[in-house]
């Protein structure tokens, strides 16, 4: 598969949320994002209201719609607050929105060219599962803040001198649920359009409990710097987590970030003194622990106090943790990942994570 379209990182997540300036104070303060730059009113943008986050390599962007006339304002009546756009940043714009287009992708904002006093910006998108797009973003002759129609944040409304940042450093990868039966529909997209390869498969037997299943292949882009995991719901006896994501969501969308750390253990402990809700596995878990992943570096005591998983492959270990859902949908939730030279996604804790899951479904009443 020609890789020509040539994608460096991903450049920010854009998320669009019912109140964008509280969620940027949520954000800010339990997961340690500074808040850098603003655009709205203040700034002659009259549909929305818009704040830039940023910690590490992280980029998220925050925006809520000024009235019912915002081309987007239905989609949180019909999804809540959620991912919106995983922007890309690319050699060319132009070429890569033309050659995605030219391979069946579905254009939704032609090749623009915005521009203020801090330069050229290049940008178009184009869509991917549900509502959730993908732009293009080149900002080699950009030097403002973040974009044009945003400048950097007042100290009156977020002193930078406040924020205190957790050791996030860089996203990890970024999952996606589809509906039943349209996982190899997407992962076609993706290496058809994007020019990904798939990186691995997970089936119903590699993950599941007694009540329910999912099937997760992964695709990446050519230099493995991006990564996509995509879900669909596999038949179980009951309600699966992705099943529960589709109905709240309102169809496909981002499940969940993964943020990657190199301390987590000082990362986590920060994260829930601010007050960030995680996932938590039985006690026996831990036990089981040195026999099933062998030496680690770190005290498995600490471990299981945080309630931070670990497992390895041929090429190390790595420790992972799951918040709770951060909206009051249960949709949207956020990893936080260490790697200790593994690349894979957790296999060996699939288990014990989705039985913790589903404890989590049961006291909603959605299992």
């Amino acid at each position: 598969m020609s890789t020509d379209i040539k994608i460096r990182r991903i450049d920010h997540v854009r998320f669009f949320v019912g109140n964008a300036r509280q969620s940027a104070y949520f954000y800010r303060n339990a997961f340690g994002f500074d808040v850098v730059a603003y655009a709205g009113l203040e700034t002659k943008v009259r549909h929305e209201a818009g704040y830039v986050l940023r910690q590490g390599e992280i980029t998220f962007v925050l925006a809520s719609p000024l009235g019912k006339e915002h081309p987007d304002s239905q989609r949180l009546i019909l999804h809540g607050d959620g991912v919106q756009d995983i922007a890309l940043e690319v050699d060319d714009v132009e070429a890569a929105y033309q050659t995605a287009v030219s391979r069946g992708a579905a254009g939704v904002r032609e090749p623009q060219i915005l521009e203020d006093q801090f330069g050229v910006l290049r940008i178009a998108t184009i869509r991917t599962y549900g509502d959730t797009l993908h732009s293009f973003v080149n900002r080699d002759n950009y030097h403002g803040v973040f974009a044009p129609g945003y400048l950097p944040i007042d100290p009156e409304r977020y002193n930078p001198a406040t924020f205190h940042p957790v050791g996030l450093a860089a996203i990890d990868h970024i999952v996606g649920n589809v509906e039943e039966g349209k996982m190899n529909e997407w992962v076609d997209f993706y290496k058809r359009v994007l020019g990904f390869e798939q990186l691995i498969h997970f089936d119903d037997k590699d993950i599941s409990t007694e009540y329910s299943a999912l099937m997760s292949k992964v695709v990446q882009n050519a230099t493995g710097r991006i990564k996509f995991p995509l879900n669909e719901p596999a038949r179980g006896r009951r309600r699966s987590q992705i099943e529960e994501y589709l109905q709240f969501y309102g169809g496909p969308g981002v499940q969940h970030i993964a943020l990657l750390t190199g301390d987590i253990i000082n990362t986590v402990s920060a994260m829930r003194k601010n007050d960030v809700s995680f996932l938590r596995v039985p006690r026996a878990y831990y036990d089981m622990l040195p026999e099933r992943v062998g030496a680690i570096q770190e005290d498995i005591e600490a471990l299981a106090d945080l309630g931070i998983l670990v497992d390895r492959d041929d090429e190390g270990y790595m420790l992972q943790i799951f918040t709770k859902p951060v909206c009051d949908r249960p949709t949207l939730f956020f990893e936080v990942i260490q790697r200790r030279g593994s690349r894979s996604f957790g296999k060996g804790n699939f288990k014990a994570l989705f039985e913790a899951i589903e404890r989590e479904q049961a006291v909603r009443g959605t299992l």
